[in-house]
């Protein structure tokens, strides 16, 4: 069994397909640019114990979708989706410092090869890195095997290689489009598949106001709660942010990382 801290990572999947495949979402979206909401399915809340496929490598992880906080039944996860994102990580990631927060941000791979220095920082700034697949295809859980593969090592390879050397500890499929392939596949990687209870629904703009509202109404529901950091203007999220963390504070919520 490898050292998820020193896997062998596989790089011969071919980086060229799938950053034409990234160029279709990705984005560097300025402020000012409307980006259409994505495709979302629920994040299962209950992940049902899998038996795993005996042609796949076995799980050095549970293969299950993660839910729960390592802090226990008070923590909250905080995720941060899409980046990262030269505009607004950074601004992110000052509003986490200001809280003495840490999060698990979820990249997409083609983002982070283009970002290795915002990469480093998150790093340093003592944040888990999560991999959110190479081009954010909402529909990866209908696509083929060998594309599910793809997306999953060649992200995974991409951040990891941003970072300087520190690999990723989960894995998001896009828009919570898992399959068992792929769970047990980013399994095998030592990758929890992630899911999420409480979506802030940052992508659609509703104002900081309805955000700071929806996860005040549901972190009852459960302790990941899912924020973005690429994909156009974030200053709701930032602001959202700003406002939601003290509050959970005073609740008497710590702050962690998804159980893996």
């Amino acid at each position: 069994m490898r050292d998820t801290n020193s896997r062998v990572l596989v790089a011969a999947l071919g980086v060229a397909g799938a950053t034409v495949l990234a160029a279709a979402w990705v984005a560097q979206a300025g402020p000012s640019e409307a980006v259409p909401a994505p495709a979302r399915k629920p994040a299962p809340i209950v992940g049902q114990t899998s038996v795993p496929d005996p042609k796949l490598p076995p799980p050095l992880v549970s293969m299950d979708i993660a839910h729960a906080s390592d802090q226990g039944p008070k923590g909250v996860n905080i995720t941060i989706d899409d980046g990262p994102d030269p505009v607004w990580t950074p601004k992110v990631l000052q509003v986490l410092e200001a809280n003495g927060v840490r999060a698990t941000f979820c990249m997409v791979g083609t983002q982070a090869q283009a970002h290795p220095d915002l990469v480093k920082a998150v790093v340093a700034a003592g944040h888990a890195l999560c991999d959110h697949s190479v081009s954010h295809d909402t529909t990866m859980d209908k696509k083929s095997r060998e594309l599910q593969a793809k997306e999953i090592t060649e992200a995974e390879r991409m951040i990891t290689n941003a970072s300087g050397g520190v690999e990723p500890l989960y894995y998001r499929a896009p828009g919570g489009a898992f399959t068992p392939y792929s769970r047990q596949l980013a399994a095998s990687r030592g990758m929890r598949p992630l899911g999420w209870n409480v979506d802030s629904k940052d992508f659609e703009k509703p104002g900081a106001d309805a955000m700071v509202e929806t996860v005040k109404n549901q972190i009852s529901q459960g302790p990941t709660v899912l924020f973005h950091d690429a994909g156009g203007d974030r200053g709701q999220t930032v602001e959202a942010l700003r406002r939601i963390l003290p509050w959970l504070k005073e609740q008497g919520y710590g702050f962690g990382f998804p159980v893996r």
